[in-house]
């Protein structure tokens, strides 16, 4: 029996994850909001089919019928059975176009786990069926009190590959030394499609990440709707306002991003459109993450000041700072900063500058922004507030300018602020391993198609495509850190990477470092995107076309590398950094967070079995499980004892005697509690 209980013991922490599954959502677009489909008559439901929630979880419930010919008299909205405005105990507000007809509910929630199945009919014939699965979160296991969350925006296995090799080096083919993020042992991979989409942009799969449920293109925190209007789309609730609300944790936003772009909004934001940045910043007033840390000042003053982008004169400072909070605008300032209770730190209009260029002081870049901090000092500074609150904390962490780099082709940019993302995560897994109660998830919101196909060289006379060295002759590179900060010393070297890329416009490729940001394409009078010659070390070398790479992207949409689907790396260390494992949904990682934290927003209590799926404890045990379709029974065989269940009779026989064996049916597969079946296999 000790084997019974080391299996068990196993799956107690894993059987919230494994009873939820990591399917992924492939909902076709609705027409109700993609105007190049069909505009056939269509019933839209938001949340969409297999939407997932925790229970107690906030949501706005919509039902669209779509390019009607004709208004229906009746509509029937129920779920499971029950009218919707009864199962809700909320009136659906009705409204409608003259093509269209809308009932919507807001905030709404479902406290009971389950599957529910919403069904609507006409009576013109329009009728849609989805199902949503509503789950509890593992109350199992030690939990974590705090979650950090990093994202390296864009964070592609490759470029993991290729910020290991500057920063640690390789000698032999053996690295000289491990990132941080490389030395996490529980580790997974993240498919990131969104509903809309096979390749995602950075609002929809962030948003994911923080709400469990998918998005479109640009979306943050809802569903997408038929109105214009992109703020009263169906809102979805963030693990931030679930914390805030419930448990009165501490939230922090920090990114090297303005912090209403895509990834830090999608911690506090609900709109349709991403670039509602004004809109954002008073999102991330209401809600009032206790440390807010970036770029994006431009959005936070008023439109009279010089730099705004505001149409109004709301100064966010002003209101912020009545609310208590420190405000830091450089560096120097943050620095200052002793752990106040409360801290906002905006250091530039926009984007923050990369760390290469902050690093070097290159001005003709920093412009005016000379005193930024890193992105380590930003995290160690939102650790020091965060960590003041007993109830714990959420913080997420962008490291936001390896996407922004990785578009423009400037690869070696997006390394050195792979490394500076790095960094900040040792500072966070220092704290974590003196706190001993935070979980650190490492994850990227979607990818880029980068690669590492080699070595350039140029030491016998070679330049261009013929200086890249394949296969034995691609010898290792020569960066070196003489001083030992992580950073190679200089991106060009004698020999360094030979980094690609699948997705690209026509751009010049000379594999000499830009002494500032570069767009790697232009306009021509024709409206095409063409290579441009400013990403030349010598922009009129008269042999040019040599460096030439033809791209793979339409010439008259695209002016820079795009994102791939491809799949992106998770890395989670701490409590609860078990629920990350084998492939997941980009929304199960909302899940994992919440399983960790033990996260309980319903009022529904846990019936405090731990319930295990029935085949996988079988098969760790090294017996075996058959399914009877036709009599519906269950044949489990482990060691000499042979257990039938029948699902029809609920009764169980373990060698033709009666016994009890406590079980549940969900979602298409057997779950057992723990200690019957161990008490069952021990008779």
């Amino acid at each position: 029996m000790k084997k019974a209980f080391k299996v068990l013991t196993s799956l107690a922490v894993t059987g919230s994850l494994l009873a939820t599954g990591t399917g992924f959502v492939t909902e076709p677009v609705p027409a109700a909001y993609a105007a190049e489909t069909a505009q056939a008559p269509s019933v839209y439901i938001a949340p969409i089919d297999r939407a997932k929630f925790l229970a107690g979880s906030l949501f706005d419930f919509r039902v669209e019928l779509n390019h009607l010919t004709a208004m229906p008299s009746s509509v029937s909205i129920t779920v499971n059975g029950k009218e919707a405005e009864q199962f809700f105990g909320k009136p659906l507000v009705k409204t409608n176009t003259d093509k269209s007809q809308e009932f919507t509910i807001r905030d709404v929630k479902i406290n009971e786990p389950g599957t529910y199945e919403i069904a609507v009919k006409a009576d013109n014939g329009l009728a849609k069926t989805v199902k949503y699965e509503v789950v509890l979160a593992d109350q199992g296991g030690k939990k974590a009190k705090n979650v950090i969350l990093f994202v390296g925006d864009g964070m592609a296995f490759p470029d993991v590959t290729m910020s290991r090799i500057m920063s640690k080096g390789i000698t032999e083919g053996k690295y000289n030394g491990l990132l941080e993020m490389d030395k996490f042992d529980q580790r997974a991979v993240v498919t990131t499609s969104g509903m809309d989409a096979l390749v995602t942009d950075s609002a929809n799969s962030a948003s994911a990440y923080n709400t469990g449920h998918k998005s479109a293109v640009n979306g943050l925190g809802i569903y997408p709707d038929n109105t214009e209007s992109s703020l009263d789309d169906p809102k979805v609730e963030t693990l931030a306002e679930m914390l805030k609300r419930t448990r009165g944790m501490s939230v922090g936003v920090v990114s090297t991003s303005e912090i209403e772009d895509a990834t830090p909004a999608a911690v506090v934001s609900h709109t349709r459109r991403r670039s509602d940045k004004a809109d954002i910043a008073e999102m991330l007033y209401k809600l009032q993450p206790e440390v807010i840390l970036g770029g994006g000042s431009a959005y936070f003053l008023p439109k009279s000041t010089p730099g705004s982008k505001r149409k109004d004169e709301k100064n966010l400072f002003d209101m912020f700072q009545q609310k208590g909070y420190t405000i830091a605008e450089n560096a120097t300032q943050l620095k200052a900063a002793n752990a106040p209770d409360k801290l906002l730190g905006l250091f530039h209009t926009a984007d923050m500058s990369v760390y290469y260029d902050r690093s070097t002081n290159n001005k003709a870049e920093l412009k005016s922004f000379t005193d930024q901090p890193n992105l380590w000092d930003m995290t160690q500074k939102a650790l020091d507030t965060l960590s003041k609150n007993d109830k714990g904390f959420f913080l997420m962490v962008e490291g936001a300018s390896i996407d922004k780099q990785l578009h423009p082709l400037d690869w070696e940019r997006a390394a050195y602020d792979t490394i500076e993302m790095d960094k900040a995560i040792g500072v966070a897994k220092r704290f974590a391993e003196q706190n001993g109660e935070t979980m650190i998830v490492v994850t990227a919101d979607h990818s880029h198609s980068v690669s590492v196909a080699g070595t350039y060289w140029e030491g016998d006379g070679k330049s261009g495509r013929e200086a890249f060295r394949t296969y034995e002759d691609s010898k290792f590179p020569t960066y070196v850190d003489g001083n030992g900060d992580g950073f190679p010393d200089h991106p060009d070297v004698d020999r360094k990477l030979a980094v690609v890329f699948g997705s690209y416009p026509d751009y010049y490729e000379d594999y000499k470092f830009d002494p500032v940001p570069t767009s790697p394409s232009v306009k021509n009078k024709e409206g095409r995107y063409v290579a441009n010659p400013a990403k030349l070390a010598n922009p009129d070398d008269p042999n040019r076309d040599r460096f030439l790479r033809q791209g793979t992207v339409n010439p008259t949409a695209e002016s820079v590398g795009v994102h791939t689907a491809d799949d992106v790396p998770l890395m989670a260390y701490g409590p609860g950094s078990q629920y990350f494992k084998g492939t997941m949904d980009n929304t199960d990682v909302f899940f994992g967070m919440a399983n960790a934290l033990g996260l309980n927003v319903s009022d529904a209590k846990s019936d405090g079995k731990n319930w295990v799926p029935l085949a996988n404890f079988v098969n760790m045990m090294g017996g075996t499980v058959k399914f009877n379709a036709s009599t519906r029974e269950i044949t489990i065989q482990v060691n000499d004892s042979t257990v039938v269940l029948n699902l029809n009779s609920r009764k169980a026989t373990k060698n033709g005697k009666d016994v009890t064996l406590e079980h549940k049916f969900e979602n298409g597969t057997t779950f057992v509690s723990g200690s019957s079946i161990l008490e069952v296999l021990a008779k």
